[in-house]
């Protein structure tokens, strides 16, 4: 077992190296850099005074230069400054993530926590009419655009019934955590809805393909019964795919439902690399990056645990 994870943290940790200089590289070649942008505010800034510039910032050197250097100073504790919040990267960066974590967090657990069992409910009778719907739902979720989709919820609940806000992130006031959690339910509803339906369609195609197996119908012959034969003999063998999509997800969970985020204003990830990115903050931009692929990594570990709780046959000695 020690083995096995001083493997995979070698792998990481190879992985990380990797995806931090393609991410650096295909910075690097956007058009523009941040002196561009000081140029364009400040006219009286001559190309002589720009030239200054970009070697004071080591803008004018090989880009793998710039990438070791910025490595060195990653090394020493130096993530560098935002250039558009004029602050550290770390102290922009922790309020963002820790907002994307209570919103796409919240949406996770809750279609988990509707997705397994009802796809349990649609495995057990195949192709009856509450599989057929629950089937035609799923896959209307699927195909809802988010975008689309939290438009028509703010249509609905903001402009017309005009009882939640449109947008924004509140703090906890007078009405208690309400005043939170108010400013949650249009983003967290829109997030769970579009995600729910894959969750579904796993656990109903997995459930189906056990229920069929040899060990199943010798439970059955020696008398358990039908709740016993599915939570407790199919159930996890049938979570172990579903385990590896959910984990899939945990990247794309905390880099951010970009579209979501923006059409309610939330001030989460996926905002935040988005406006970096369009504003040349590399910093900013690279930290952010860095911080999703560390968290799909620690994802697919995490499913790696899963995996042998699920399946005791499953060893990593």
């Amino acid at each position: 077992m020690t083995r096995y994870f001083l493997d995979r943290l070698v792998q990481s940790l190879v992985v990380l190296g990797v995806m931090s200089f393609v991410i650096y590289w295909l910075m690097g070649l956007m058009p523009g850099d941040p002196i561009d942008l000081m140029i364009s505010a400040d006219p009286k800034l001559s190309s002589a005074d720009a030239e200054r510039l970009r070697a004071i910032y080591g803008l004018d050197r090989p880009i793998t230069e710039r990438y070791f250097n910025w490595l060195s100073a990653v090394f020493s504790g130096d993530l560098g400054f935002s250039r558009q919040h004029a602050k550290p990267v770390l102290t922009v960066l922790w309020p963002a993530l820790g907002n994307t974590a209570l919103l796409l967090g919240l949406s996770f657990l809750l279609a988990i926590v509707i997705a397994l069992p009802t796809g349990i409910a649609a495995a057990i009778r195949p192709y009856s009419k509450m599989d057929y719907l629950i089937n035609f739902l799923a896959f209307a979720g699927i195909s809802l655009p988010s975008f689309w989709l939290a438009l028509l919820l703010i249509t609905l609940f903001s402009v017309i019934l005009a009882v939640l806000p449109a947008g924004g992130i509140g703090t906890i006031g007078a009405e208690g955590i309400w005043d939170r959690s108010r400013f949650l339910v249009l983003p967290v509803a829109t997030v769970t809805v579009v995600s729910i339906g894959d969750y579904i369609r796993y656990m109903r195609s997995e459930m189906i393909q056990t229920l069929r197996h040899d060990f199943i119908r010798t439970a059955r012959a020696k008398g358990a019964g039908n709740g016993r034969v599915v939570y407790v003999h199919a159930l996890r063998n049938a979570l172990i795919p579903v385990v590896t999509v959910v984990a899939l997800d945990i990247g794309f969970l905390f880099s951010g439902a970009l579209a979501v985020e923006i059409i309610f204003a939330y001030p989460g990830m996926g905002k935040l690399i988005f406006d970096a990115i369009m504003g040349n903050d590399f910093n900013l931009a690279m930290v952010a990056l860095l911080f999703a692929t560390i968290l799909t990594l620690l994802g697919n570990l995490a499913a790696d645990l899963v995996y042998s709780w699920l399946d005791p046959r499953i060893s990593y000695k």
